[in-house]
């Protein structure tokens, strides 16, 4: 168990392709698989691992975040030693990267006792075992490990994600974006392993120098003075960098394989937990192929789609290839076919929506459509 392991999740994730998703919400806050967040996926990953001091850096909009994670007791991080912390910095005018966000908060390092660091982002959907990754760095002794998996799909998958070009003894060469350019590719998934006191060390440099107010970027600009190694990831992975990727992460928890992978591979998937009633399935009901939450009430045809917790779907209506939010009321006759639509929307009798599945529509939080 990884006890010599701090993890950092820095949120500070490029959200310009997934806007519809994160109004009023981080990235990490997310809705996904019907009653998990985003950020559940990493976290989890951190705690199955043995990693009990979690340290998370929020930029902004971060109500609903700070409301789910609550003081991380189902992830058994409500500890008196160690456990989880989280720093909000506001709006995004005040924040000025991670560099400035850790240093305002050098007394949590200097305080943890752990020798080593995973820096993560949340936005990576997986289920890693983080300790053969630490073992992989350990015994590598050097500085930066980073995490990557390859891909065969890169021109249709992946796009905007960041790339590592690797030598032939595996060290990092160089750090790119994923363009659409080409299929094979080392998609680097956000994750970081070095040893606190480098860090440590990063941070100060970047502060006297004004050289990066990245971690990342800090280390991808000094690659040559850096000694590094990469470790491969193999199983499944999709990043969430835009409403399309979040929509095929979605279908693919449809997938028996992927789902018995992503939520029991290496630990459980753990989230805050709502008690709620089972869910009600009318006379009417048709459904197949889908994640259906707890607390609904459907009576309408649901196919291959994922439905959060307390949706209402009346008599008549078809939902096929669909993402359909907390709280959501679907009416009779409605027809939605590659469609997300975000908590507390409405919509009215008889109407059809249709999108595609490269460019699902989405309604927004909260709308009476």
């Amino acid at each position: 168990m990884l006890k010599d392991y701090m993890g950092i999740l820095s949120l500070d994730e490029n959200e310009d392709n997934i806007r519809p998703l994160t109004f009023g919400r981080p990235l990490a806050s997310i809705p996904i698989g019907g009653r998990y967040r985003i950020i559940d996926f990493i976290l989890s990953n951190m705690v199955n691992s043995g990693i009990d001091n979690i340290g998370i850096f929020t930029k902004t909009k971060s109500r609903s975040l700070l409301d789910h994670l609550g003081s991380g007791k189902p992830w058994d991080l409500d500890r008196k030693i160690n456990g989880l912390f989280i720093f909000n910095f506001g709006p995004i005018a005040s924040y000025d990267g991670d560099v400035d966000s850790l240093k305002n908060n050098m007394e949590y390092f200097t305080r943890s006792k752990q020798k080593y660091v995973i820096l993560a982002s949340s936005n990576m959907i997986c289920n890693i075992d983080f300790r053969k990754a630490a073992q992989y760095h350990e015994e590598s002794g050097k500085d930066v490990t980073f995490v990557y998996k390859k891909v065969q799909d890169g021109k249709r998958n992946f796009i905007g994600t960041d790339v590592i070009n690797l030598e032939k003894d595996n060290s990092v060469v160089s750090i790119g974006k994923n363009i659409g350019k080409e299929d094979n590719l080392n998609i680097f998934m956000g994750i970081m392993i070095m040893k606190k006191e480098f860090v440590v060390e990063i941070i100060q440099t970047c502060l006297q120098t004004g050289c990066a107010k990245n971690i990342k970027d800090y280390i991808k600009n000094n690659l040559k003075n850096i000694t590094t190694d990469a470790y491969e990831f193999k199983g499944y992975l999709q990043c969430i960098n835009s409403v399309n990727a979040y929509f095929k992460a979605s279908m693919d928890m449809l997938d028996e394989k992927i789902s018995r992978e992503l939520f029991y591979e290496n630990g459980l998937i753990y989230t805050k937990v709502k008690d709620e009633a089972p869910t009600k399935y009318g006379e009417n009901a048709e459904v197949s192929n889908s994640l259906i939450a707890n607390g609904c009430i459907i009576n309408g045809k649901v196919n291959n789609s994922v439905i959060s917790r307390r949706v209402k779907i009346h008599k008549g209506a078809q939902i096929q290839n669909c993402i359909i939010m907390q709280g959501a009321e679907i009416h009779e006759n409605v027809k939605l076919k590659n469609v997300i639509i975000d908590k507390n929307n409405i919509i009215e009798k008889k109407k059809e929506l249709r999108g595609d599945k490269e460019f699902p529509i989405v309604i927004e939080k909260r709308s009476l459509y």
